[in-house]
C-alpha cells in the first residue's frame, strides 16, 4: 500500500510541477489589452446621446464601454506588475511598498487616459 501512495505522491509532484510561462507572453497580452481599449475607444467615439433612445443600440455601447474599460485596467495592472521587483527592493517596509505601487497604478492610469485621449 506504502508503494501505491509513493506512486501516487510522485504522479502528484509531476503534475503540481511549476511551469514557466512563454517569455514574450507579458508584451502580447499587452499588445492585446492595447488593441482591445483602442477598439473599444474607436466604437465610442461614434457613439452619439441621441441614439440612445432606442433600447436596441445600448448593447453594443455598453459591451464597447464594459470591454474598453476592463481591457485599460488590465494594461494598467500589467504594466505595473513588471516594475514590481524595483518597487520590492525600494521600499524600506510594507507601507512603503503599497505607497510605490499605488504611486505606479496611478502613473500607469494616467498613461493609459493620456493614449486613448491622443487617439480620439
Amino acid at each position: 500500500m506504502s508503494e501505491r501512495a509513493a506512486d501516487f505522491e510522485q504522479l502528484l509532484r509531476q503534475a503540481l510541477a511549476p511551469i514557466e510561462p512563454p517569455h514574450d507572453l507579458e508584451e502580447r497580452l499587452e499588445d492585446q489589452l492595447r488593441t482591445l481599449a483602442v477598439a473599444a475607444a474607436e466604437e465610442l467615439e461614434g457613439w452619439e446621446l441621441k441614439s440612445m433612445r432606442d433600447p436596441r443600440k445600448w448593447l453594443p455601447t455598453v459591451t464597447a464601454a464594459t470591454v474598453g474599460g476592463a481591457a485599460a485596467v488590465g494594461l494598467v495592472l500589467v504594466r505595473t506588475q513588471r516594475k514590481r521587483h524595483n518597487r520590492r527592493d525600494a521600499a524600506g517596509n510594507v507601507l512603503e511598498l503599497a505607497e510605490h505601487t499605488m504611486r505606479d497604478l496611478a502613473r500607469e492610469a494616467g498613461k493609459v487616459i493620456g493614449e486613448a485621449q491622443r487617439r480620439l
